[in-house]
């Protein structure tokens, strides 16, 4: 429900801060006292058009904050999540409003688009008045009303799973037929490219492994002449490991004789000649190891290269011949068997449709019945409503060749005002006043069922008195007990049923100008009010002995 509204620079408002609590909260005061302003502050929170207009005089931009507090499990919390936001707790929807045209919107502080929080006010609250052309009395919404009514969910779920059912059954053989149809005009084309890659057999990732293979077998190449050379050079007939080793051995014999001058030098010959066999034995494992088989290279070479011409050919990656080759060869098993694959998905999108229908066909029945207990449910509330008279219908079209999610039913409600008149559509046939108690008979009928969790209804007495307005006032209490209900109003037995009364006024701020405010009444404040509601400017004790018996009759 709605917790609080507060509101800064907006129109004659300068700061205000109002509360609300649950069940019947009435808005009274003198015409041009700001009920509207207040109901067009929330309406700018709640996603409404942005004005300029709507900011004071004097000030650079207004702002309007709205809390509410939905339960759990209400949509709106769904609907915010989706958003990554925060969805727990009490959500607060704020709109600033700049002098120059401009809006900013927010969702528990986090920046939101004009269309969330459009989304988010109508699951949050509906306002209904003599003129108001959204709601109820647009056809859009009927048969989700009717549907909510009636507690059609899971016939609704039903049709809308079997809808697309349906859909993806046709959608499926749509797309055979298409490929059938491609793949025959290519046929020829078809087997002369499969036998071609049925030969090449690729593989994914093969380029890149024999891509590799390649150049590492060309660096070995390279690097082989240069590991013969050396090897020769230790190796061959101009090695020079046997001089050395010559001249150590000479060097050897004439240690006992010299040994301080001999045997460094002879030490360190010996060492060399063991580094030049290590170097000699190294070369010559590297050489074994540079060994290969120059077809090995060609064959490699052959295979890179014919992949990649039949990639060219194709104008696809080489990794994706296989794939190709796949898809060709399920194109001509479709050419090959297309009569029989077709025939199949035929028998599957018959079975879909026929699910679909019967689905369809059960919702509509429930409709039916549903719509004959929601017009008896509204027509037992016209009577006291002045509207004795009338007559109300949700009238059902069922059209099995405008199938959708949501069946084949097209809802309307439709009014019949007086007798031997022609019945048509609400909205079209309904004057101000009647349309107003149609649509709070409509609310009292839904009660909780399909509606918002905060209902606004404004100044829907216009123009009635006495019973009507008594019997006004008895159904907004009523309609309270389910949901929070707000009634702008200017009838006192309106104002009587209320579990909350809200004053609004007009107050002098410094010398030249006026400010909106909104009081709380409550005991002898409320009845003054009410009172100057039935009396007018000069309040009377008669007029304040009538209130005590319109106070006393609520209870």
């Amino acid at each position: 429900m709605l917790v609080e509204l507060a509101i800064r620079d907006i129109v004659l408002i300068d700061r205000l801060e109002v509360g609300f609590g649950a069940g019947l909260t009435v808005l009274t005061g003198e015409t041009g006292a700001g009920k509207s302003i207040l109901l067009d502050a929330l309406s700018l929170a709640l996603g409404g058009r942005g004005d300029a207009g709507l900011v004071r005089h004097g000030a650079a931009q207004g702002q309007v904050s709205a809390v509410f507090d939905p339960a759990p499990d209400h949509p709106a919390r769904a609907l915010i999540a989706e958003t990554g936001a925060d969805a727990g707790g009490e959500l607060i929807l704020r709109r600033v409003q700049s002098a120059d045209g401009r809006t900013r919107g927010f969702v528990n502080d986090e920046p939101a688009s004009a269309g969330l929080m459009q989304k988010l006010g109508a699951l949050l609250v509906e306002i209904h008045g003599q003129h108001d052309a959204r709601a109820l009395v647009d056809p859009g919404v009927h048969r989700a009303l009717l549907d909510a009514f009636g507690g059609h969910r899971p016939a609704v779920a039903a049709v809308a799973e079997a809808w697309k059912a349906r859909r993806e059954a046709e959608t499926a053989l749509e797309r055979h037929v298409a490929r059938v149809a491609a793949a025959a005009r290519e046929g020829d084309f078809l087997r002369a490219s499969l036998e071609e890659l049925d030969a090449l057999a690729p593989e994914v990732g093969e380029e890149a492994s024999l891509a590799e293979t390649r150049a590492a077998m060309m660096r070995v190449e390279k690097v082989a002449g240069d590991l013969g050379d050396a090897f020769e050079e230790l190796n061959g007939s101009g090695s020079p490991v046997p001089g050395v080793a010559s001249l150590m051995r000479r060097l050897e014999r004439k240690r006992a004789e010299a040994p301080e001058l001999v045997t460094a030098p002879v030490d360190a010959l010996g060492r060399a000649l063991d580094a030049l066999e290590e170097a000699r034995f190294g070369l010559e494992q590297a050489l074994a190891a540079t060994a290969f088989d120059p077809k090995v290279l060609e064959r490699t070479e052959e295979r890179l290269f014919a992949l990649r011409a039949a990639a060219r050919k194709h104008h696809v990656p080489v990794d994706e011949l296989a794939a190709l080759r796949a898809r060709m060869t399920a194109d001509l098993a479709d050419i090959d068997a297309g009569e029989e694959r077709t025939a199949a998905l035929e028998r599957a999108v018959e079975a879909a449709r026929s699910t679909y229908a019967a689905a369809a066909e059960t919702l509509t029945t429930a409709r039916r019945k549903a719509a004959a207990a929601l017009a008896e449910a509204v027509e037992r509330e016209l009577p006291a409503l002045k509207l004795e008279r009338a007559r109300f219908e949700a009238v059902v079209t069922t059209d099995p060749g405008q199938p959708g999610p949501s069946g084949i039913d097209a809802v309307e409600f439709h009014v019949q005002t007086n007798p031997g008149t022609r019945a048509g559509p609400l909205a079209k046939i309904a004057s101000g006043g009647e349309l107003s108690r149609f649509l709070l008979a409509l609310k009292v009928a839904l009660a909780d069922r399909g509606s918002a969790p905060t209902l606004i209804f404004d100044e829907i007495d216009t123009g009635v008195g006495g019973a009507v307005a008594e019997a006004i006032g008895l159904r907004l209490a009523r309609l309270s007990e389910r949901v929070q209900v707000l009634a702008v109003t200017h009838a006192p037995q309106v104002a009587a049923r209320a579990a909350g009364h809200l004053l609004i006024a007009k107050q002098a701020v410094g010398a030249d100008a006026v400010a909106t405010r909104v009081d709380p009444l409550a005991g002898g404040d409320r009845r003054e009010e009410i009172a100057r509601m039935l009396a007018g400017a000069v309040i009377t004790d008669e007029a304040r002995a009538a209130a005590d018996r319109l106070m006393a009759g609520v209870g």
